[in-house]
């Protein structure tokens, strides 16, 4: 379910694309100073980013776990051929050395390097204006990936926000967790909808905890040691208390 907070970020990013193209990912992003969650309510609405829009990320069916904490996700790759590492260069200008690691790989034959530079720098820009206004939706942004790629783009061009990767790989999104997929211990809800439910069960499908939110505000958790399944709907993520990367 798509975080009714990143509708509203999506429309003011516009705003600052038209306002300032071509934004890098060490050049100032839009300002988020007093802006508001807006009441998470409402049907599915557009991504994160109207230049760059993406699919509602899928519910995780029941027998799907979420990623195990451990590295960073290593850079997606290109299809097809690729041009090699020696060969990529800008139509005018350089690269840095980061900028070239990041795009190892990635720069598929025939297509501007720079284009693909550009993808990176807006998916740094989009972390950058919602850790401003919320770092919350900002982890749960990576947790359930309506922000593609970010592991990537922060490995290669913004890592200053290696925290919100490394704390998202502890956050559950909506859907079924079960088995070693669990984790003891105390969640917060992150951007809840008005339809926010949840359920845990015991060995057997013994319920041991379940409750409903029609707020749109952050509820706690706590999955206890004995707890086998966790069910989330309308929650959007449930990050850990406590972990800041």
């Amino acid at each position: 379910m798509r975080n009714p907070f990143l509708a509203g970020a999506a429309v003011v990013m516009t705003v600052a694309a038209l306002a300032a193209c071509g934004s890098s990912a060490d050049g100032n992003g839009p300002e988020a100073a007093g802006v508001q969650r807006p009441a998470a309510s409402g049907p599915s609405v557009p991504g994160p980013s109207a230049a760059t829009p993406t699919p509602a990320a899928p519910t995780a069916p029941a027998t799907e776990e979420p990623a195990v904490p451990g590295p960073s996700t290593p850079p997606a790759k290109a299809e097809g051929p690729r041009t090699p590492s020696g060969e990529i260069t800008p139509a005018t200008g350089t690269f840095t050395k980061r900028q070239k690691e990041y795009l190892a790989d990635r720069v598929p034959k025939g297509m501007d390097p720079a284009a693909v530079l550009q993808t990176g720098q807006e998916t740094c820009d989009k972390l950058r204006y919602l850790v401003k206004a919320d770092r919350d939706t900002a982890v749960g942004a990576i947790a359930t990936q309506e922000i593609p790629d970010v592991p990537a783009a922060v490995a290669g061009l913004c890592p200053q926000h290696q925290d919100l990767v490394d704390e998202a790989a502890y956050t559950y999104v909506d859907g079924a967790h079960t088995g070693k997929a669990l984790r003891p211990g105390v969640y917060r809800s992150a951007s809840p909808t008005t339809h926010c439910s949840w359920q845990i069960e015991g060995t057997g499908g013994k319920e041991l905890a379940s409750g409903t939110s029609d707020t749109g505000k952050s509820r706690k958790i706590t999955i206890p040691k004995s707890a086998r399944t966790f069910t989330s709907t309308g929650c959007y993520a449930w990050l850990p208390e406590g972990v800041k990367g």
